[in-house]
């Protein structure tokens, strides 16, 4: 089975975000102009899980498909590499992420290389946890989002927290990924799933927030291929994560 895919801290860029404190960026403070960029990050979100349950209930389903994946490792590889570069591109240059149509092709590799990479790991395990897993994550991503939106507590002034748990899940995943290349040990194996699971909850709260506004940090307007990469990816990691350890057990 592939291992669990780490992802690699964002290196951060200072014009995605505003930091003044005061939780507006430029016209963020228009109404007009932070429910249109809601609604079309989440609209781009929307379409990226769609393309993604539908790989994965392919990759799930469809036998031959999912014999020749688990016999072809080279295709969970390959995707990886794809979603690993096209990630890089999108957090770190600014010139793509904003140019269309370059944006757009960008997201559009980089959601098929995660989708293909997800379905190659849930070809791994049983159709009824890929399915509970599924409703776990669904319930997971709405319950964050509605407590987002409703909430006054505001995870983006907690930043330096954040990048600490980031730092710490890039290091952890190294590690286990080299102990367990050589030998595997179930426990740890799940305490980095479990780990994981929480740590991406916790991220895709933050990354709500950033996106909603009227925070201490927001993200641009501009930027919604960044706000909708980023969702996307948390809700990803929280179903590899939950796949880890449900899968385990059925």
């Amino acid at each position: 089975m592939p291992m669990l895919p780490n992802i690699p801290m964002n290196p951060g860029d200072s014009d995605i975000y505003n930091t003044s404190g005061d939780g507006q960026f430029g016209s963020w403070d228009d109404k007009a102009v932070r429910h249109a960029f809601i609604r079309k990050v989440y609209a781009i979100i929307s379409l990226q899980l769609l393309v993604t349950v539908a790989i994965i209930a392919v990759f799930t389903f469809v036998e031959p498909v999912y014999t020749f994946v688990r016999k072809n490792p080279a295709v969970y590889y390959a995707s990886y590499a794809v979603f690993l570069v096209t990630y890089l591109v999108l957090a770190c240059c600014q010139g793509p992420r904003r140019r269309f149509p370059w944006n757009v092709i960008l997201l559009s590799v980089f959601t098929l290389a995660m989708s293909f990479m997800t379905g190659t790991i849930a070809s791994f395990y049983s159709s009824k946890a890929v399915l509970i897993c599924l409703g776990i994550t669904a319930i997971v991503t709405i319950a964050v989002t509605v407590f987002c939106f409703q909430t006054k507590v505001d995870f983006t002034s907690c930043a330096g927290l954040f990048s600490v748990l980031g730092i710490v899940l890039f290091v952890t995943g190294i590690v286990t990924a080299i102990v367990l290349a050589f030998k595997y040990v179930y426990w740890l194996h799940m305490l980095y799933a479990a780990i994981g699971a929480v740590v991406f909850t916790l991220f895709l709260a933050y990354d709500t927030q950033l996106v909603i506004g009227n925070r201490k940090h927001t993200i641009n307007p501009e930027e919604y291929v960044y706000g909708a990469m980023k969702i996307y990816t948390d809700i990803v990691y929280i179903f590899i994560n939950l796949l880890q350890i449900v899968g385990s057990r059925t």
